[in-house]
Order: C-alpha cells, then structure tokens, then sequence
C-alpha cells in the first residue's frame, strides 16, 4: 500500500481542505482533490503542471547547501536571508534567529516568480510595445510637420518675389510714364521750331522774289521779320530721373522674411504609468472582504433612479426619469435640487475635479455644466447625440455617444469644449462598439478606458490611445440565470472593474486586466443601474425600480 494514502495519515486537499488528494502541481507546489483540479487550472495568471499525486516525488527537493555540498537546505534563516542545512544550524551561527520551511520559502518565491512572469507579460512588455508604437506614429507626425515648414518657407518666399515683382512692375510702369511726358515735351518744342524754321524759309523766298522783281510798290510794303526771328524761343530743359537702388541688407530681408524657432531637447517623465501587478496602483493594498454588506440606504424622490455619482464621501447626486438633478447626503435629507435647462430629463452626470457637476442631454444634443446654480452649456453637437460621460484624472470628458441615424457609436475626449480625441474602431477598422445607446463609461486608475456596452452583452476596455485591450463577457462558469447585460460601471483605488448585472440583481468585480474575482450577490440588489465608488472605497448603487440608493462595504479597511 502506497504510504501516501495510508488510514493513519490521510492527506487532504490544500484548497478546499475535504477532498482527499488526487494531483499534484509540480510548479505551484499544492495538492489537489479531483474537484479542485479544473478550478485550479481555470488561474490562467500562473503556469501549471498537474500531474498525478502518485508521482509526486516521494522526497522533498530541498536545494543544496553551498558551504556543505553532502547536504539539503530544509531551512530558511529569514535575519541571514539564506537556506541553511543542519550542519549550518549546529555551528551556532544561526542561533535565535527566525527559520521557516524551505519548501515553503520556495513556494513563496514560485508566486513572487508567477507575479513577475504576469506583470511582464501583461503590463510592462505591451507597454514598451505601445511606447515604440507611439514613437513610429511620432516619426510620421514629425515628417508631416517639416513638409508642412517647407510649405511655409516656399509659401513665404513666393510671397516676397511677389511683393518685388509688384515693386518692379510699378517702377517700370512710372519710367514709362515719364519718358512719355518728357518725349511729349520734347515733341512739343521740335514741332515750334519747326513752324518758326518755315516761317524762315518762306521769308528767304519771298525776300528773293522782291529782289528779282522790279516792281517797287511791292518792295515798298516789305516789313522784315529778322528782328522776331533773332528772339529764340525759351528752350524747355527737362531734367531725366535716376534710379537709386538701396543696398539689400541681408540680416533685414532675413527679418523680414521671419524665422526658425531652434529645437529644444528636453527630457521628461514618460507619459506611461506602469501599474503595479495584482490590482494595486497605491501604496496601499485592500483586499476584498469575504461578506459585502449594506451600510446604508438613501431613499430618493425618483419614480425611476437611473444615475449616481459622488460629490465627496458624505453628499451624492442623483437624477432619474425626471427633470431635477438632487443632492443628498447620507442621512436621507435633500440638500440642493437643480432644474436641466431644457426641462428634460438628463440622461447622465458626473462631478468634474473642481466638484462642478456636468449632465448629458440627449434631446438638445448638449453637455452641460452646473456652476453656482447657474447651467452653461458647454458642448453641442450636430449629427450625434450625447448619452453618457464620465470626468477624467486630467480633468478632461469622456462622452458616448450615438450618430443621429443610430448606425454609429463612439467615445469623444474633450477639454473644455475641444475635441481632443476619438474612438470608435479597432485596428482593423471594425467598430468598437455597438449601436445602441446604453453605454456607460469610466476611466480607470491605469488611465485605461472602460465601457459597458449593453447590446454587446460586455464590458470593452482601450487603453488611453484607444487601443483595444479586452472584452469581458460575463464569468464562464457562470450560474446566474441571465444572460450579461451590464448597465453600468466604475472602478476603485486598487483598478477593480466593477458593473452592474441589472438582470441577475448582482455586481461583477474585476481586475484591471478583466480577470473575474468575485460577485457581490449578498445585498438583496434589485435591478442595480448605477454605480459610483467614493475615496474610501465603498460602492455606491442606484436601484431603479426601488428608488433607493445602497452604499456597500466591499473592500476590507488598510491597517
């Protein structure tokens, strides 16, 4: 008989603790019943080997002691940080110090292994990979922008040859003009010398008639004209123009011209954040606690609630099928009531980083800002409708929103009124999301994008570029009785994912890499539709048909 199943020692299974052993992971270094086999395997965060208990290696392979080569370590000193053998232990050099299993420590060390594996696989490798990305469609940006400097200098530089060949032209259309005039002045004085030069000649003709002629009653009427002809007309000096270049100085055409700005090289902070593995992105780790439970409710004034979203830890807006957006604090008294602009229900809100709310309204195809008490309408859209939104860590919007058609969906980035960016396909061009309306959104703390798309029966996460990064779909061993139809979504300080199941009256909770942890199924839920997590952490769930608002402990309260 095998001395691993003998009736004096009967060896259980490691997780459940009832099973008796059937397996054994050789890299997790676990026993396991026959029931735990495939929940163990389902951990795709860490690699496996199973195998059948029986050939678990019957003798524990303790690593080799360096000092005592004949020796195993089967200890760990945790003050020297090394394994030690026995023969190390009789030396007195570890006397009072803390010792733990060797195995164990090993164990230990085969998760730290498996975390690391994880955190390179999943978020540092696609990370360096998108950075590199980045810098190729940085490259292409860059040599857009020296084509389009080329443009600008040739543009310039056309514009000056234009501006001298207009200067030019005029030049030489006024020399024109003035040769004309002075040739016209010049003609002027030819043609009356001319005219007086024939009155000479005539003169001399005649003068020599008379003289040949006998007939002194002719020669008695003769009046002579020399004494007109001695007085020469004024002659009409016209003095020529002259063109005097100015000397061209070179550093004022090239100021006149304009110039480069130099390049200024810097260095800086990557704009890549690299979250921490195992849902952490604070110095501080909470862990989810086996029990949520119900730690208050606020009863609201909504046939239907359909939003939530915290303003602080203690006063939270709502709004519903209704045109009145109310803050409550958490001891059921209404604080503030404020009426939409357009008297229509909105369909969502958010608080922005300087605590001013901001509300979607499809019917006028607007965001608007409340300020004060007073509404400002801060984008509107033409050929899209705007449904829901969220306020960013940079303090920008995220907008879903739908084509007017209804044949298109996108997510809008704004700052301000500006739109900054647009996601609408994947890589390959196909849409992101479908075309319904029910689409919720929020930014998580790794600055990753995250929708609940409801026709599309998930939740679909981008990365800050828009990037497509996952789909979740609802848990595979799933025993709820609905199909996934998440409405809504948030997430909290550790980049949990959690949604609202409004179907199967539950709340999904991942990890920022869509890996399912738990439900929260325990609350007596009905039809949750929003959710919001204030800065401690606890979750906050509008129930539509109930009118009410349920604040849940979920995560366990750091040391």
């Amino acid at each position: 008989m095998d001395p691993k199943f003998s009736a004096q020692d009967i060896l259980l299974c490691d997780l459940c603790r009832e099973g008796a052993l059937q397996s054994y992971c050789e890299l997790c270094l676990v026993n396991i019943c026959i029931n735990c086999v495939g929940k163990h395997l389902s951990d795709s965060s860490k690699r496996h080997n199973v195998v059948p208990y029986r050939q678990k290696p019957s003798a524990p392979n303790y690593p080799k002691c360096p000092n005592h080569t004949q020796k195993h370590c089967e200890l760990y000193c945790e003050r020297c940080v090394l394994y030690v053998c026995s023969i190390c232990l009789s030396s007195g050099n570890h006397k009072g110090h803390d010792l733990s299993d060797a195995l164990q420590k090993l164990k230990f060390k085969l998760k730290d292994l498996q975390k690391d594996l994880k955190e390179l696989e999943k978020r540092i490798y696609p990370t360096y990979e998108e950075i590199a990305s980045g810098l190729n469609h940085e490259k292409e940006k860059i040599e857009k922008h020296y084509e389009e400097l080329k443009t600008a200098v040739t543009k310039q530089g056309d514009e000056l040859h234009r501006e001298i060949n207009v200067i030019e032209h005029n030049l030489k259309s006024e020399i024109n003009e003035m040769k004309i005039k002075h040739l016209a002045i010049l003609n002027e004085q030819e043609n009356q010398f001319q005219m007086i030069n024939s009155d000479v000649k005539q003169s001399i003709t005649d003068l020599k008639k008379l003289l040949d002629s006998d007939n002194i009653s002719i020669s008695s009427e003769y009046k002579s004209r020399n004494a007109e002809f001695r007085s020469l007309p004024p002659k009409i000096k016209v003095s020529t123009s002259s063109f005097s270049p100015h000397q061209i100085n070179t550093e004022q055409l090239h100021q006149m011209f304009g110039s480069l700005s130099a390049l200024s090289i810097t260095t800086e902070k990557q704009g890549y954040t690299m979250e921490i593995p195992e849902n952490v992105s604070c110095s501080q780790v909470k862990l989810l606690i086996d029990e949520p439970e119900i730690v208050n409710t606020v009863d609201v004034e909504y046939d239907y609630l359909y939003n939530v979203t915290c303003l602080n830890d203690e006063e939270i807006w709502t709004c519903g099928k209704d045109k009145n957006m109310n803050l409550y604090n958490l001891h059921n008294k209404l604080l503030k009531s404020i009426q939409t602009k357009s008297g229509n229900h909105p369909r969502d809100m958010a608080v922005t980083k300087s605590g001013d709310l901001v509300y979607t309204d499809p019917d006028s195809k607007t965001v608007n800002k409340v300020k004060n008490k007073k509404i400002k309408e801060v984008i509107r859209l033409e050929g899209w409708i705007p449904y829901y939104l969220c306020s960013t860590s940079c303090g920008d919007l995220l907008v879903t929103m739908n084509s007017a058609d209804g044949e298109q969906s996108k997510i809008v980035r704004y700052s301000g009124s500006t739109e900054k960016q647009s996601i609408q396909f994947d890589s390959k061009g196909k849409p992101l999301f479908t075309s319904g309306y029910y689409k919720y959104v929020c930014e998580n703390r790794n600055l990753d994008i995250c929708v609940a798309d409801w026709g599309a029966c998930s939740i679909v996460v981008v990365n800050r570029t828009g990037k497509f990064r996952f789909k979740y779909t609802g848990h595979p061993s799933s025993t709820l009785k609905e199909s996934f139809y998440p409405y809504s979504i948030a997430t909290d300080s550790q980049s949990q994912i959690l949604t609202a199941d409004c179907a199967d009256h539950c709340i999904h909770i991942l990890d920022q890499d869509g890996e399912f942890l738990r439900y929260i199924d325990n609350c007596d839920l009905q039809y949750p539709w929003d959710l919001c997590v204030d800065t401690r952490d606890n979750l906050f769930v509008a129930e539509c048909y109930r009118h009410r608002l349920i604040k849940i402990k979920y995560m366990k309260d750091t040391p």
